[in-house]
């Protein structure tokens, strides 16, 4: 191009920014396209991926099983009757200030005192508690023995309302007197054979000689595994065994039987002290080894670790 035909620098520098501009937002617009033909294409494609895949199992989950929630037994409220009962048999209406009078009316607010004569059989001599039935709505019916010094006993029945939680009770009326618990019969007892006396009744006759007056260590006679404590203070200064019976038939050997051999005996047994004689009967389990009987168990006690 001729210097006459020449374009001045600047002018022509300005066209070219302005193409170069054009052309970039045309390729914009070109990606554009292509992303959203992108995304119009991944929609059936995504989904037969979703049609052909395999389907999930979701499996549930076990319900959780429930866990047994113990509720507090309702408490008995014997005791609260056999309170009240003594306190109300020791006060009088004719001295609503005396300590029984104030105690009776506390425990039962609207039960009227009793009005005693001067000449009236003297205040019982023991009161207790003997038999509980709870009724609905947390209404217990409580039979209350009062032995007077004569020997004599009469029962009264108190009615005793307690609350929801079985913390709070009242008696809500006057007491009754009922006939007292019949006497129930008497099973059969299993001791039925008779132990001679040997070696059976002596091992039992030293080993309540060191129960009951600390003659001997009491250990001696015990089996393995067995714990037992002596009686302390010893009560009595003498033990002798009257009678001894036995469920098994093998106690009745003239010989101890082979080791691990046991047999429950019912001794019957009088005990001696400054104060006379006392007849008393033990329940024992006894088992052979080496030659002797040892005490396994003294049912008619405390024992541990192998004992009843």
């Amino acid at each position: 191009m001729s210097p006459g035909k020449q374009v001045p620098q600047g002018e022509a520098v300005a066209p070219m920014a302005a193409g170069a501009r054009l052309e970039a937002m045309r390729r914009r617009v070109r990606l554009s396209r292509v992303a959203v033909w992108t995304v119009i294409a991944a929609g059936p494609v995504a989904l037969c991926v979703a049609v052909a895949s395999p389907a999930t199992t979701v499996a549930a989950i076990p319900a959780a099983k429930p866990i047994p929630v113990r509720t507090a037994a309702a408490v008995d409220p014997g005791g609260y009757a056999q309170v009240f009962i003594a306190a109300w048999l020791r006060s009088s209406a004719n001295d609503e200030t005396s300590a029984q009078a104030r105690l009776a009316q506390s425990l039962a607010p609207h039960v009227d005192l009793p009005g005693v004569a001067v000449d009236a059989q003297s205040a019982p001599s023991s009161v207790t508690s003997v038999r509980s039935a709870q009724r609905a709505g947390g209404a217990w019916a409580v039979t209350v023995a009062a032995q007077y010094a004569d020997g004599s006993v009469r029962y009264y029945a108190v009615p005793v309302a307690a609350d929801s939680g079985s913390s709070s009770f009242t008696v809500t009326g006057a007491p009754s007197v009922v006939a007292g618990p019949s006497r129930a019969e008497v099973p059969k007892s299993p001791y039925a054979v008779t132990v001679p006396a040997g070696d059976l009744s002596l091992a039992v006759g030293q080993f309540l000689a060191a129960y009951l007056t600390g003659a001997g260590e009491i250990d001696r006679y015990l089996a393995p595994g067995v714990q037992l404590s002596a009686v302390s203070p010893a009560p009595y200064t003498a033990v002798a065994v009257e009678q001894m019976w036995a469920v098994q038939e093998t106690a009745a050997a003239e010989q101890v039987p082979s080791d691990g051999t046991a047999v429950r005996v019912l001794a019957s047994v009088e005990a001696r002290d400054a104060g006379g004689r006392w007849p008393l009967g033990y329940e024992l389990t006894l088992k052979a080894r080496s030659g002797r009987s040892e005490v396994a168990a003294l049912e008619s006690g405390t024992a541990q670790d192998g004992g009843s």
